[in-house]
C-alpha cells in the first residue's frame, strides 16, 4: 500500500501516523511547518490528500498558511486571556479533533471541538517562535483552521495559535472539500483529523 501513496502520505505514515485511504473524499489534512522560527509570515503549507473516487488516483493540494501565531499575539498573550503565553500547536496527529463549526461566531471553519490537542506556550513576548517541551499543555484551546483576508501577506492578529490560510479563496476550496467528505459519508462521524509535521530539511 505504501508504494502507491503520494510522497507526503508516505512521510506521514513513516512518522507513525494514520493515513486515510478508504473511500472517496476521506481527507488527509496535514499542516507542514517550515523551519523558519521568525513569526509573522505565511511560510507554512496545508496539504489535503484524498481521492475523488473510491479507487481513483490520489489528488494532493497544497495551500499557503501559517501554523504559528502572529507577532501581535506573541507580544500580547493577555489579550486572549492567556498569561501563560501564546499557543503554538505541537507537531503530532489529532484524531477526530476537528469539526465544521463557526469560527468566533463569524463563518464556518474547521474548529477544534471533538478532542484535545497539544500546544506549546510562548511567553517571552518576542517575535521568535519558541517550542519548549516544558511548556506543553493538552486540552481544548480553540486552535481552529480558518482564513485571513483576501490575500494576506502578514499574520499579525490573524492567528493566536490557529492554522490560518493566507488566501480566502484557498480556504473556501478547503471547506468545500470538508463538506464533500461529510456528504459522501453520511454514516461517518462528521469529524476530521489534523496532522502537523515539520517540513523536510
Amino acid at each position: 500500500m505504501s508504494a502507491k501513496l503520494p510522497p507526503i502520505l508516505d512521510r506521514v505514515q513513516a512518522l507513525g501516523h494514520k493515513v486515510f485511504t478508504k473511500g472517496a473524499y476521506n481527507l488527509n489534512i496535514i499542516g507542514i511547518r517550515s523551519a523558519e522560527r521568525k513569526a509573522n509570515s505565511f511560510d507554512d503549507l496545508l496539504c489535503c490528500a484524498y481521492r475523488d473516487e473510491a479507487d481513483g488516483a490520489w489528488i494532493v493540494r497544497y495551500w499557503q498558511v501559517t501554523t504559528d501565531p502572529g507577532r501581535f499575539t506573541l507580544a500580547n498573550p493577555e489579550v486572549y486571556g492567556r498569561k501563560e503565553g501564546t499557543a503554538i500547536i505541537c507537531e503530532g496527529q489529532y484524531r477526530g479533533a476537528y469539526k465544521l463549526d463557526m469560527h468566533r461566531g463569524k463563518y464556518v471553519a474547521l474548529c477544534q471541538r471533538s478532542a484535545p490537542i497539544k500546544v506549546y506556550r510562548d511567553n517571552n513576548l518576542d517575535d521568535v517562535i519558541d517550542m519548549d517541551p516544558d511548556t506543553i499543555q493538552e486540552g481544548f484551546f480553540g486552535c481552529n483552521i480558518h482564513k485571513a483576508g483576501t490575500h494576506s501577506t502578514r499574520v499579525d492578529k490573524w492567528s493566536a495559535g490557529c492554522t490560518v490560510f493566507a488566501r480566502s479563496k484557498d480556504f473556501d476550496l478547503f471547506i468545500d472539500l470538508c463538506r464533500r467528505q461529510i456528504e459522501t459519508h453520511p454514516n461517518w462521524k462528521p469529524t476530521f483529523t489534523y496532522t502537523v509535521i515539520k517540513a523536510e530539511p
